[in-house]
């Protein structure tokens, strides 16, 4: 699919979308919880249907309800059959989070995905699962793996510099089977807003673990005080892609971004403070923030401090426990006067695609100079954006990158393989033309 971006003036107000991170998370949890959990406000993105179909495939029953909630009815993976098959689609957290929850069987399953997903490592499976009583077979290291429990909760230690998605599933995994003294300790850990966010989820629906200094997570036994009967849990919307949307109406707005949560243990709800640096102008007020050259400057509530007006300037920015806001971040650096440094550019590498060449040669079209230099990434902005013809690589987020870096830019913007957006944000184009963005698909 092709999708044409016209240099465009933004205004009006827009819904965030559901954060798939936290809709994948209620998915395993209402999987593995015993009962009847209704999910407020879900998220239809192509991992988050990848999801509902991994729990349906293990035996929950999923219905839609006339309010737009879906209602799961679970009796745990134990009920799984034999020689299932299931996949994760292209999502990395699917199969993280669940290839763990899938082993608590003791059926032998077969685990497939799709796209990107195919070439992403999982040695973390061939190397940790046999440890906890599971036996597996990958394909050297890669996809598919076929798994068979049950899992048997141990003292191990995990490696958590590649990311924090293996230590979600485990965690979820370890309470499902009724982990009782003992622990997972992790070292090198990442993205330690994502474990807050796991762990939060947990806590909403009874389960306890003891987290110390994320280093050791301690397993009692005891369960937290969770609701009985029918449980309920709202997906909170999501920073990851609203993060383009506040970075398009910092660099085309003013406009009104509805639904995100200052207060979410989200990592990407740190663009924040980047579109602070940079000087954008923010106006937050509960779930409604408002963005753009004249949207005033208080990040009081956000405890940000005070933001600042006039042109947008460089800014220096830790990426590494959010490297998904890397994206955002270039075509927001890319209006930036200066030269802006974002570091954590080793956690790109086995994204949908190596996220930071990608970026350096899709802007590159566009003329914006990246530098890669080590860990740290440099984006020459304030020198304009020029007009062309760029590619998403099949990945969401650099497609959503590169229409929000067209918004003004001095041409025509034209994305190829466009539809990548479905991945994560599928009304992306559709929310752009609602703002007044002159897009054509």
């Amino acid at each position: 699919m092709l999708v044409t971006i016209q240099p465009s003036a933004l205004t009006g107000e827009i819904l965030a979308p559901a954060s798939k991170s936290s809709m994948q998370r209620a998915c395993a949890a209402a999987l593995l919880r015993t009962g009847e959990t209704i999910i407020h406000h879900p998220g239809y993105s192509n991992d988050d249907k990848a999801a509902l179909g991994v729990i349906r495939d293990l035996g929950a029953e999923v219905s839609a309800q006339a309010d737009g909630s879906l209602r799961v009815i679970s009796k745990g993976v134990g009920h799984a059959s034999a020689g299932l098959e299931v996949n994760c689609g292209e999502s990395g957290l699917g199969l993280r989070m669940f290839a763990p929850i899938i082993a608590l069987s003791g059926q032998t399953i077969r685990v497939k995905g799709e796209g990107s997903l195919l070439t992403r490592p999982m040695d973390f499976f061939d190397e940790i699962f046999p440890q906890l009583g599971i036996r597996v077979i990958s394909n050297k290291g890669k996809l598919p793996l076929e798994i068979q429990g049950p899992l048997q909760p141990r003292d191990i230690e995990i490696d958590g510099s590649l990311s924090s998605q293996f230590l979600t599933g485990l965690l979820l995994a370890y309470v499902a089977a009724g982990a009782k003294d003992v622990t997972i300790r992790v070292s090198n850990l990442k993205s330690k807003p994502y474990v807050d966010l796991t762990l939060e989820v947990m806590k909403h629906f009874g389960w306890s673990v003891e987290n110390r200094q994320y280093e050791t997570f301690y397993f009692s036994g005891e369960r937290a005080i969770g609701a009985a009967g029918v449980l309920e849990y709202t997906v909170e919307g999501d920073w990851s892609g609203g993060a383009f949307l506040l970075v398009a109406g910092a660099i085309a707005g003013p406009i009104v971004v509805r639904g995100l949560d200052v207060r979410s243990t989200q990592a990407d709800k740190a663009i924040l403070q980047a579109l602070r640096d940079s000087g954008a102008s923010l106006t937050i007020d509960e779930d409604v923030i408002r963005i753009g050259p004249t949207a005033g400057a208080d990040l009081t509530d956000a405890g940000l401090g005070g933001g600042r007006s006039g042109r947008l300037q460089a800014f220096h920015f830790d990426a590494t426990d959010c490297p998904d806001l890397f994206p955002p971040l270039v075509a927001l650096a890319a209006y930036s006067e200066g030269t802006t440094v974002i570091t954590g550019v080793s956690r790109l590498a086995h994204k949908e695609s190596n996220r930071g060449l990608t970026l350096q040669e899709e802007f590159g079209k566009m003329g914006v100079a990246i530098d890669l230099v080590g860990d740290k990434m440099l984006v020459r902005g304030g020198g304009g954006v020029k007009g062309g013809r760029v590619h998403s690589r099949h990945d969401h987020r650099i497609a959503m990158a590169c229409a929000v870096g067209a918004l003004k830019a001095e041409g025509e913007v034209i994305i190829e393989d466009a539809e990548a957006i479905d991945k994560s944000y599928p009304d992306f184009y559709r929310h752009l033309q609602e703002l007044g963005g002159s897009v054509k698909i």
